[in-house]
C-alpha cells in the first residue's frame, strides 16, 4: 500500500469516473486502474462498483476512502511541519474564493499579500461554495473565503467582515432619485437574480423571499434574465430589465458619493442606493468568513492571510476580529 494508491482511490471517489480521476492525478487511466486493482487485491475487498459510464463506491470502500484521505492529510502535515521549521510562511497558500467576492477583494488582497509575505504566494481558485467545501475536504485548497451560512463540515472558521447589500436601479426608475430604499419597496420590483449555485442568490431571496417561487424552471423575466455574474446583472439593470441587490464591495468607488466627479458609462445609467429599513430593523448583510481544515498546520499562514485581508480598504463593511 502506497500514498500514491491512496491518492488514486480518493480521486476516483471524488470524480466518480476513472478517466477524470486519472486526469486529476496527472497519470494515464491504465496506470491508475492497475494501481487501484493492486490495492483491492492486497486488501481483498472491492472498493468500487464499475458499470457502463458510472463508478460508485462500495459501503466498505467509503470507509477506506475516508481513512485514506486522513492518511494523506497527515502525510502532508509532515511536510508542512518541516517547512515551518525553516520558515512558517514559506511556500504557496492555496486559497479559494466564491465568485461574488473574488473580483472585488482579490486585487487589493494580492497586493497586500505580496507586500507583507512575498515568500507566500497565493494560488487562487474561484468557485461556488459547495465546490470550495469539497476542495477543502479533499485537501485541494488550504483555505477559502466564503459567505455564511454553509453546511457545518467541522472546519475552523474566522469571521472577517459583515457586508451590507446595496440596491441597484436604472436611473430612469421612479425611486432612483431617493437617498435610500427599503426591503419592502424592493418586493414590488422585478428582481434580477444570479443563477442557481451562487450563494448570493440565496442571500437575496432571504431579503425578498417572495421571489423564491421563481425557480429555475419558472417562466418570465426572472428566468430569462438570471445572470452568471454580478457585472452581467448590473448591465441588465442598466438596460431597464429590473433591479437587483449587490454586495457593498462590488459598488464602484465613486457611485455612492453625492456628486461624483466622473463616472464610467455604466455608473451614469444605474443608481446604487443603501437599503435602510427604519429603526429596529437591521439592513440586509452577509457575513464573510475565512475557513480552513482543523488539521491544517500552517497557523502562521492563516494569520498572515487574515492580516492581509484586514489591511485591504474594504469600504462600507464592518470589520470583525
Amino acid at each position: 500500500m502506497t500514498l500514491t494508491e491512496l491518492k488514486y482511490i480518493v480521486a476516483v471517489a471524488r470524480e466518480r469516473h476513472f478517466g477524470k480521476a486519472a486526469e486529476a492525478c496527472h497519470v494515464s487511466q491504465p496506470t491508475l486502474s492497475v494501481a487501484i486493482k493492486k490495492l483491492e487485491d492486497e486488501l481483498e475487498v472491492k472498493l468500487f462498483e464499475r458499470s457502463a459510464g458510472e463508478v460508485t463506491v462500495t459501503p466498505l470502500g467509503e470507509q477506506i476512502v475516508q481513512q485514506a484521505q486522513s492518511v494523506l492529510d497527515q502525510a502532508a502535515s509532515i511536510k508542512e511541519i518541516a517547512k515551518r521549521g525553516k520558515d512558517p510562511l514559506a511556500g504557496a497558500l492555496n486559497l479559494g474564493v466564491i465568485y461574488t467576492i473574488g473580483p472585488y477583494l482579490l486585487p487589493d488582497l494580492v497586493r497586500q499579500n505580496i507586500a507583507r509575505t512575498p515568500q507566500m504566494p497565493l494560488m487562487l481558485q474561484e468557485n461556488f461554495t459547495v465546490k470550495l467545501l469539497e476542495m477543502l475536504r479533499a485537501g485541494e485548497i488550504d483555505c477559502a473565503i466564503m459567505a455564511e451560512p454553509f453546511p457545518d463540515t467541522g472546519l475552523a472558521i474566522a469571521p472577517l467582515y459583515d457586508e451590507p447589500f446595496v440596491a441597484v436601479l436604472p436611473v430612469s426608475h421612479p425611486l432612483a432619485a431617493r437617498e435610500s430604499i427599503s426591503s419592502d419597496e424592493l418586493k414590488s420590483e422585478t428582481m434580477l437574480l444570479l443563477g442557481a449555485g451562487h450563494c448570493f442568490r440565496d442571500h437575496v431571496l432571504e431579503v425578498c423571499p417572495e421571489f423564491a417561487r421563481f425557480s429555475s424552471n419558472a417562466e418570465g423575466i426572472r428566468k430569462s434574465f438570471e445572470g452568471s455574474s454580478l457585472e452581467t446583472i448590473k448591465h441588465m439593470v442598466a438596460s431597464g430589465m429590473g433591479v437587483t441587490l449587490v454586495p457593498r464591495l462590488s459598488v464602484p468607488a465613486e457611485a455612492l458619493k453625492p456628486k461624483p466627479r466622473a463616472r464610467k458609462e455604466l455608473e451614469q445609467i444605474v443608481r446604487y442606493l443603501p437599503v435602510r429599513d427604519g429603526e429596529g430593523r437591521e439592513p440586509p448583510t452577509r457575513r464573510v468568513v475565512l475557513a480552513w481544515r482543523r488539521s491544517f498546520t500552517r497557523y502562521e499562514a492563516i494569520a498572515a492571510l487574515r492580516n492581509a485581508i484586514y489591511a485591504c480598504e474594504l469600504p462600507g463593511v464592518k470589520r470583525l476580529s
